[in-house]
């Protein structure tokens, strides 16, 4: 067995198992977890407050914004760099297809390769800010850390495969599919889960 049947087989059903099973589990821990009574009084029984809320802490306040501007825009820049790569990239949505049956829409793949170098940037514009910045390498543990480095990992190889940067392809795209397995497995288990 190659390195890359080996990613596109037994490496790919297992971190699936992996990832459904640690998303669940996390997903029904939260559900049965203890919350104290609600003291709140409600505002109307038809109210947008909570859409208009959700909207509104989306963007940073004033002096937040005057402080942290910078590191607010780059975390924005990351997280749409990550969905633009792995959600609108052709080659990422025929795989989700032969999942799930279906497909969207994508966006051409220079493109995405921009995205992608965007994201990478910003990957490492965060790392720089968490080591270099007292209180957060104060607070930063190991999850902070391999959360970054499997997320890194997965965009780097992804556009080292895409370009045929290293020969055999079959490597490098191997090595990639592998990356993203190692996400999928960290995934539920780390702080990636913000995601869901």
């Amino acid at each position: 067995m190659t390195l890359l049947e080996f990613a596109r087989g037994p490496g790919l059903y297992w971190s699936t198992i992996i990832f459904v099973v640690g998303i669940v589990w996390r997903l029904v821990g939260l559900i049965l977890a203890k919350r104290s009574r609600d003291l709140s009084k409600p505002r109307g029984t038809l109210s947008f407050g909570g859409i208009r809320t959700l909207i509104s802490r989306s963007f940073p306040n004033k002096e937040l914004k005057r402080k942290a501007g910078l590191s607010i825009l780059n975390a924005y820049a990351m997280h749409i760099g990550l969905f633009v790569v792995i959600l609108l990239f052709i080659p990422h949505i025929l795989f989700f297809k032969s999942i799930f049956g279906f497909s969207w829409p994508g966006i051409a793949s220079n493109i995405v390769m921009v995205f992608g170098a965007i994201t990478l940037i910003t990957l490492f514009i965060s790392l720089s800010n968490r080591i270099t910045n007292p209180v957060l390498y104060m607070i930063s543990g190991f999850d902070d850390y391999f959360s970054w480095f499997v997320t890194t990992f997965a965009v780097l190889t992804g556009m080292l495969a895409f370009a045929h940067f290293f020969e055999p392809y079959q490597t490098m795209l191997a090595i990639h599919i592998l990356s993203v397995e190692l996400l999928m497995i960290w995934f539920p288990f780390g702080k990636l889960m913000h995601a869901v």
